[in-house]
């Protein structure tokens, strides 16, 4: 399912002293299938780019074309657009409201009008692609979780719905380490099991270095890079001027070199340089 935005214009408050201009004339193609990491400094238009994708907020401008259908043209129905595009939003699991894991899951298949049979299938297959085990946890209360237990259920939810296209807020925001790679290899893993495209918003580069397959980086309401991580961390003067920086390994890299290291540049993960460096000294 591709999704085309062709000049996308967003304006906040217009014609108010407080007019903000949040997104400008932005033109980009997600492809089928990738997996996309969003990424910019606060108030660089990601979430509101976002919200147009999924139909949340209307443009002052342009269009969100989604299987070559303008989501905004007179006629069609956002709720039908929602089935296709499901958003998670930053700290979901605030929006937890049922007494069962079971049952909170389950709220948004009942509402597509699916069977028992199918809506059973669902919850079952997406709790067990974000790593919660059914007979052990249906009957639980989400409220008796961690924190990253909650935010595996908050997304089973929206993914037991199976969209096209599965949109995350800042997923990993205020794990601690152990939980935000958890929660990235449980993405990666849906990304790969439901063949479905993934867009992902973050500020860690160390994150998007880790699972992303293309980079978009938004800068005053601009997409001003495009590519593979490969390609989009090597500008690291360009990143740096707008707020953000290459994953910290990469800068490692740079300074291990100097010091008479034969580092590869293209280095963005602990992994990566971990790897490098034993070559180095074998």
């Amino acid at each position: 399912m591709s999704i085309k935005i062709e000049n996308l214009t967003h304006i906040y408050m217009a014609n108010t002293p407080f007019e903000k201009k949040a997104l400008n004339d932005v033109n980009i193609t997600l492809n089928d299938g990738e997996f996309i990491a969003l990424i910019g400094h606060t108030g660089s238009g990601k979430s509101t780019l976002i919200q147009h994708i999924n139909g949340l907020l209307k443009p002052d401008k342009g269009r969100i074309i989604i299987d070559g259908e303008d989501i905004f043209s007179k006629g069609v129905k956002l709720n039908q657009v929602r089935k296709k595009v499901g958003l998670v939003f930053q700290y979901p699991e605030y929006q937890l409201f049922e007494e069962t894991i079971e049952k909170d899951i389950e709220f948004g298949p009942k509402n597509l009008g699916l069977n028992e049979e199918e809506i059973h299938k669902r919850v079952k297959r997406a709790m067990k692609m974000v790593g919660l085990d059914y007979e052990l946890y249906k009957d639980k209360s989400p409220f008796e979780l961690s924190g990253g237990q909650k935010r595996r259920v908050a997304i089973a939810g929206v993914v037991a719905m199976e969209p096209k296209t599965l949109i995350l807020d800042e997923p990993t925001a205020g794990l601690d380490p152990k939980g935000r790679d958890e929660i990235l290899f449980q993405i990666k893993e849906l990304h790969e099991e439901y063949k479905m495209t993934v867009i992902l918003v973050s500020h860690s580069m160390e994150d998007v270095a880790k699972v992303a397959d293309r980079v978009l980086v938004m800068n005053e309401g601009q997409c001003i890079l495009d590519g593979s991580p490969k390609e989009v961390f090597k500008e690291i003067d360009t990143l740096e001027k707008v707020g953000l920086a290459a994953p910290q390994v990469t800068y490692l890299a740079r300074e291990l070199n100097k010091k008479g290291f034969d580092i590869p540049e293209n280095i963005f993960t602990v992994e990566q340089i971990k790897e490098a460096i034993l070559k180095t000294v074998k």
